[in-house]
């Protein structure tokens, strides 16, 4: 790492602290701070496209790697602005339970809050500086290779928010667990698949030499997902609302990587 990437670095934690205090604004007008979510989603594209423009990494490499969290970035975060944007305004349960603990400094506690969701998408961004970085003209086979896994990560989770979507807009489902397609194999493909996506960003940094330290953004997704945002809650609100139902699937299906059933 030369002064050049630290100078790129540190300009984007200024400009992403900047975006998330006014979509914390945003948050704190509407009374619903899920839109941090949407935010955190969409700003991998944005911190991206600022490396891309002023890094003097090979071009071809630079537009791959565009494509790839681009693709990524806009899924999620458009998936995610429909959901929040039809149950608005009720606010997600993790933000209500949230509210309950941040009292009675709900506004200042969520604008620190905010704000490390800003500085979290920059470190975990580390990776795509590196490969924007790399001068080198060729694709690698790691490159290469990084490129499939993401390609059938990013696959399989957006097919399963559609299995789900598909479920519960059916009126014949409602208060019924989905064990329809991949989340027959999984209680959560989704989130299986999103830890994929960050393994295949991983690899495809490894073409880039020096970058294995970058290690801790899957690492950090994954534990996200299995300890705190992910799995816990979504567990927690599913046997709230499912009871023993659920409790059935829990023991037939297995939590995380897709596995046959149980019987």
């Amino acid at each position: 790492m030369n002064s050049f990437f630290w100078t790129l670095a540190a300009a984007a934690f200024i400009l992403s602290s900047v975006a998330f205090a006014g979509f914390w604004f945003f948050g704190r007008k509407i009374n619903n701070y899920s839109v941090v979510d949407i935010v955190w989603s969409y700003s991998f594209l944005f911190i991206v496209c600022f490396f891309v423009a002023f890094s003097d990494g090979w071009i071809l490499r630079k537009i791959l790697l565009l494509g790839m969290v681009g693709a990524w970035s806009l899924r999620l975060g458009t998936f995610l602005f429909w959901r929040i944007y039809k149950s608005h305004p009720a606010e997600d349960n993790r933000y209500q339970n949230l509210r309950k603990k941040y009292a009675p400094r709900v506004a200042t506690n969520f604008f620190w809050f905010f704000q490390f969701q800003a500085w979290s998408v920059v470190l975990l961004c580390f990776m795509f500086l590196e490969i924007s970085l790399n001068p080198l003209p060729e694709v690698s086979t790691l490159e290469k290779f990084g490129f499939c896994v993401w390609l059938l990560a990013f696959v399989g989770e957006a097919l399963a928010d559609h299995q789900m979507t598909s479920f519960r807009t059916d009126p014949k489902n409602k208060g019924q667990t989905c064990k329809v397609g991949l989340w027959r194999y999984s209680r959560h493909p989704n989130y299986f698949f999103e830890s994929l996506i960050w393994w295949g960003f991983f690899i495809f940094a490894l073409g880039t030499a020096g970058t294995f330290y970058t290690i801790y953004s899957p690492l950090i997704i994954l534990l996200l997902l299995l300890k705190v945002t992910g799995i816990p809650p979504a567990e927690a609100q599913s046997l709230k609302s499912r009871g023993e139902a659920y409790r059935q699937y829990q023991l037939e299906t297995s939590v995380f990587i897709p596995w046959f059933p149980k019987i």
